[in-house]
């Protein structure tokens, strides 16, 4: 399923040649037309015609719209059902090509190439697709698996310093809900740098892939990958609401501070393991003002969470540093304790 790219892509080419797909769809944004295509295109060894297709950079394109635009495309393409989509890019891309893919025609063959470490260590992993709609994160999508993920670690050598931190919190998430040596390891980094970080990157896609095999369809285990996006993915579609968009990793982190807050609130780890979580994650995350958001408006998009059941905010928690359990209820006093707990810690 994860196949870690060698210097002339030759798992890639044979993956390919194996299909034999009617067509060869590339799916890249603006970013990685420019830095990670001409590395793709140049190792790419088959006859076979292919198309590129690219949307612009950014949260902000996945949307309906955006959908049928590609919906669209591949239809002027007359796309059959036995082409191949490849998502070269971030999580925005994997997602989007995701669920361009599993919709269209009801479903083409797709395969994920992330090129940032949010898409190799998260987003391409586990078989979820989606878009945004009316600034609700992922509200709308499928269950879909790729045929396969290639990960090339030198793509990382592309992205600016906040994308890396991006991805960085997923990592991070890992290793608190189910690692507590992941978590050592991550936390002794002094510096995010792709030679730092790139050692752990394949524990991390391990941790992922075990949870989602476990429970594909998100009944009950894989909720617990939900730690830190209750509150992140509230404050997330705000900042993006008001025209101020934040990295996915940094809304994480935030919500990983408030939701660990939560953990001890709810008597489930002690105030000492609380704060060392938190100040650790503090080490490589800056603190964001949340003060212009009410405790309702984060209240009222934390409700539209998918996990949540009969009208229940439904939260994963950790029980301790490696450790987690789902469906956890949490009084509105305790939301609210633990976001004033944010904004009282710069």
């Amino acid at each position: 399923m994860i196949s870690i790219l060698d210097q002339n892509f030759s798992q890639l080419n044979n993956f390919i040649e194996a299909l034999q797909p009617t067509q060869l769809l590339i799916l890249v944004d603006e970013n990685t037309h420019e830095h990670c295509l001409p590395t793709l295109l140049g190792n790419l060894e088959t006859e076979i015609s292919f198309e590129i297709i690219e949307i612009e950079a950014g949260e902000e394109m996945k949307t309906l719209e955006t959908a049928a635009q590609l919906w669209e495309i591949l239809t002027e393409f007359e796309t059959d059902r036995k082409a191949l989509m490849i998502n070269l890019g971030g999580g925005v891309i994997t997602d989007m090509g995701g669920f361009i893919a599993s919709t269209y025609k009801r479903g083409i063959p797709f395969i994920n190439i992330p090129t940032t470490l949010l898409g190799m260590c998260d987003a391409s992993i586990g078989g979820k697709t989606g878009i945004d709609h009316q600034f609700l994160k992922n509200i709308i999508g499928t269950f879909a698996h790729p045929e396969q993920i290639f990960v090339f670690p030198e793509f990382l050598q592309t992205l600016p310093f906040e994308e890396l931190r991006s991805g960085f919190a997923e990592m991070l998430k890992h290793g608190l809900i189910t690692d507590e040596s992941h978590w050592s390891d991550l936390i002794s980094i002094k510096e995010l740098t792709p030679q730092n970080i790139f050692p752990f990157i394949e524990r991390s896609m391990q941790i992922k892939q075990n949870v989602v095999e476990q429970d594909f369809t998100e009944q009950n285990v894989r909720k617990t990958l939900n730690f830190g996006h209750t509150i992140g993915h509230a404050l997330e579609s705000l900042f993006l609401l008001k025209g101020k968009p934040i990295m996915h990793g940094e809304a994480v982190a935030l919500g990983m501070i408030c939701e660990t807050r939560i953990s001890f609130l709810q008597d489930l780890i002690s105030e000492d393991t609380s704060n060392a979580i938190v100040s650790n994650i503090q080490k490589y995350y800056p603190h964001l003002d949340i003060s212009e958001f009410s405790v309702e408006e984060i209240v009222n998009l934390m409700k539209n969470d998918k996990k949540n059941s009969a009208g229940n905010i439904n939260f994963s928690l950790i029980t301790g540093i490696g450790s987690s359990i789902f469906n956890c209820s949490v009084s509105l006093e305790n939301i609210k304790t633990s976001l004033l707990y944010y904004q009282n810690i710069a």
